[in-house]
């Protein structure tokens, strides 16, 4: 529960707060209390000090927190000792709470094979698990259902969205004997399909398969921290036992004042503002970008901050993922509006995505749909319906063309468009143009990145005409027809050529986008893909983009600063140390003035718009 994985960092913030009041009123009895919540708050930090201790890394962080703690209790810095474990705590805890959350969009992907499916055996029906079914079973998928494994088409002709899989916008024709992927969705029809995967290989299959693979690959980012403690934890410690034992043995010094420069020293090297230099500055860039986004964790912004080009999804996430009507072209004596609303009427009732965007069209114009009956589906033809007692016919391009309208056709179809061709009673009375449109901050979020000296190419899944004419009004490069594993090919030979964000909102954009440097995913994506990017555009505006990384760029310099100052206040009191310029009321301030500093500095972030 959320309660138990934070009680640790609630108590000792409850107990910090404590130790402060009770000193205000009674500074033996705080000094008490301060002890108290150090112990409590290195009891943690210490046992998995001495767990790495034992597994070989006898540097860690841990190791480094809790030698400082217990050096700022022996020198009487209470305060300074249970503020370094708070922090540290702090920090752990984000870094946590994004990486816990990395990969829980796996079970929505599950989601799309349903977990049974109905098989037909000598004219029989019957409900089995989908894990039951085997290569060469007949399967029956009502309208609107999901395939449980791949199939091949047994009926005559049928529509499917594979939208989850491809990112093709516009439903699929499929005849007899052609392959469709599980998780392909009928749009309209019954239909009846033999299975050709196994168990556990099917399309759905194979993607989760790439997202494992492409965990993998992602080596795991290893802190700034952590490496650097490898040389300033022994250093630092070698150096405060040197000067607290060398010259009294070796020269006869006094005992005691150089056991009190050696704890100088030890404080000094208490890593607080280095440690609290890195989650300052990415929680204050954090807390900036969930104004318009969200970036799950310190490692995601930092490898936001490298990211030199940028793979764009085109359904859905460059365009508004809906067919929209573009142009509505009367060949007859009929107006416009008439044989939209006539259109619109064949349409009504429709559950086809292209029918769909038709009647919205006629409503968006408020015109008057006028009523039709008799409406009929046919196979691979289109659909038709009587309206005011006559036969309209509504086909795809190429059913019925007029030969003189043939070089329009073909000029809309060349620019990505899906025609469409309205007729009665056998005569052509106007063409329908539709495609899915652009968003309207594409143009926009793309000039600003090249501002950024950040490129773009578009990879979908969608035909090559529909990718060319968005291609070619943003200026992008682009590959289409692309299925799930052609995606993540594409990002690896990117990404190996400089780091590269890969954006999306599908289900096929998730193992690409964790073959990428970063995963983005739009606010308005399917959950898998939310839950797989490293980060999102909530407010589902591709202009965030540039903003994203503009201010990823920031916070690492932020962190960059944040560290030269925390290291360098410690290289300049560790040479007056040794100098016997510096008392330890000087070593307590120099390590809360560089925590101050780093602090503030980070700070600056939020003033970030």
């Amino acid at each position: 529960s959320w309660l138990r994985e934070n009680l640790p960092l609630i108590t000792l913030v409850a107990m910090m707060a404590l130790s402060w009041g009770l000193e205000q009123f009674n500074p033996p009895l705080g000094e008490i209390a301060f002890i108290t919540t150090t112990l409590v708050g290195l009891w943690p930090v210490a046992r998995q000090a001495i767990r790495l201790i034992k597994s070989g890394s006898w540097f860690a962080i841990e190791t480094l927190m809790s030698v400082a703690a217990i050096g700022a209790l022996f020198i009487g810095a209470t305060a300074e000792a249970a503020m370094v474990l708070l922090l540290f705590l702090i920090g752990e805890r984000l870094e946590g709470w994004a990486a816990s959350r990395a990969r829980q969009g796996v079970s929505a992907l599950m989601a799309l094979k349903p977990d049974t499916a109905i098989r037909v055996r000598d004219g029989v029906r019957e409900t089995v698990a989908q894990r039951d079914l085997r290569p060469g079973d007949v399967i029956e998928v009502a309208a609107g259902g999901r395939l449980p494994a791949d199939g091949q088409l047994l009926s005559p002709f049928a529509s499917f969205d594979e939208s989850a899989l491809t990112g093709e916008s516009v439903p699929v024709e499929r005849n007899a004997g052609e392959r469709v992927a599980a998780g392909a969705t009928s749009v309209d029809r019954l239909v009846q399909l033999t299975v050709i995967s196994e168990p556990g290989d099917s399309a759905i299959d194979r993607i989760l398969k790439l997202i494992e693979e492409a965990e993998e690959r992602r080596a795991p980012i290893e802190r700034f921290i952590d490496r650097f403690s490898r040389i300033y934890t022994p250093a630092i410690m070698v150096v405060a036992l040197l000067v607290a034992i060398v010259p009294p043995l070796l020269f006869a010094s006094a005992w005691l004042p150089w056991i009190y420069k050696g704890l100088t020293l030890l404080l000094i090297g208490c890593p607080c503002a280095l440690v609290i230099s890195t989650p300052a500055a990415i929680t204050s860039g954090l807390a900036v970008a969930r104004r318009g986004a969200l970036i799950k964790g310190g490692a995601a912004l930092e490898q936001l901050g490298r990211v030199r080009q940028v793979a764009f999804d085109k359904t859905g996430t460059l365009t508004i993922g809906q067919p929209r009507v573009t142009a509505v072209m009367a060949t007859t004596d009929i107006g416009e509006n008439d044989l939209l609303a006539l259109a619109a009427a064949v349409e009504q009732g429709s559950s086809h995505p292209l029918a769909q965007a038709v009647v919205r069209e006629a409503e968006q114009r408020q015109l008057v749909i006028p009523p039709a009956s008799g409406q009929r589906a046919l196979a691979g033809s289109g659909i038709e319906a009587q309206v005011e007692g006559r036969q309209v016919l509504i086909c795809a391009a190429g059913k019925n063309n007029d030969p003189q309208y043939d070089a329009h056709i073909q000029q809309l179809e060349s620019a990505g468009q899906t025609v469409v061709l309205v007729m009665r009673d056998e005569t052509l009375l106007g063409i329908l143009a539709l495609r899915d449109t652009l968003r309207d901050d594409a143009r926009q979020a793309v000039d600003e990145l090249h501002q950024l000296g950040v490129q773009g190419v578009i990879l979908t899944g969608d035909n090559p005409r529909a990718a060319a004419a968005i291609a070619s009004e943003l200026g992008l490069a682009f590959r289409a027809g692309l299925l799930p594993a052609d995606k993540v090919q594409a990002v690896m030979a990117l990404n190996a050529e400089s780091p590269l964000a890969m954006v999306g909102d599908g289900i096929n954009d998730a193992p690409a986008m964790k073959a990428a440097t970063i995963g983005i995913a739009m606010g308005s994506g399917t959950d898998v893909a939310l839950e797989t990017a490293d980060a999102a555009l909530t407010h589902n505006r591709l202009t965030g983009l540039a903003q994203m990384i503009s201010l990823a760029r920031a916070t690492h310099a932020n962190i960059r600063q944040n560290i030269a100052i925390a290291l360098g206040l410690k290289g300049i009191f560790l040479v007056t140390t040794l100098l016997g310029l510096t008392g330890l009321w000087l070593a307590v301030l120099a390590d809360t003035g560089a925590t101050v500093l780093v602090t503030a500095n980070a700070l600056r972030l939020l003033r970030k718009k």
